[in-house]
């Protein structure tokens, strides 16, 4: 059973730079064919996929957001990371990772102060 953890700073100032790692247990990242995923949820709105990192590194990013978000893994601890440059009070938001078509993590909430 796939199982991942969100971690990081829960508050952030504006203008700097938010970083979160997801840390999964029960499966590996670099497994074939499987997409790792971060998508937030800001406070009365709807969820928003940010971007994936492919089991063979590859990257892909929501386009709103391509140019402030960077994703990376490191397969020797089993992780994937997001940092988001740049943030705003816009920004403050639970921040989810996701394996694609499986499990979630049970998110974090991140606030960015202005």
């Amino acid at each position: 059973q796939v199982q991942l953890q969100e971690s990081g700073p829960g508050l952030v100032n504006s203008s700097q730079t938010l970083s979160l790692t997801c840390t999964v247990s029960g499966g590996s990242i670099t497994t074939s064919k499987t997409g790792w995923s971060w998508i937030r949820q800001p406070p009365g709105k709807g969820l928003e996929w940010m971007g994936v990192i492919s089991y063979d590194g590859s990257t892909y990013y929501n386009p709103s957001l391509k140019s402030r978000t960077s994703i990376s893994r490191d397969t020797s601890k089993n992780q994937f990371s997001l940092q988001l440059r740049s943030v705003t009070p816009e920004d403050t938001a639970i921040y989810y990772c996701t394996v694609f078509m499986g499990p979630w993590g049970q998110g974090t909430q991140v606030t960015v102060s202005s």
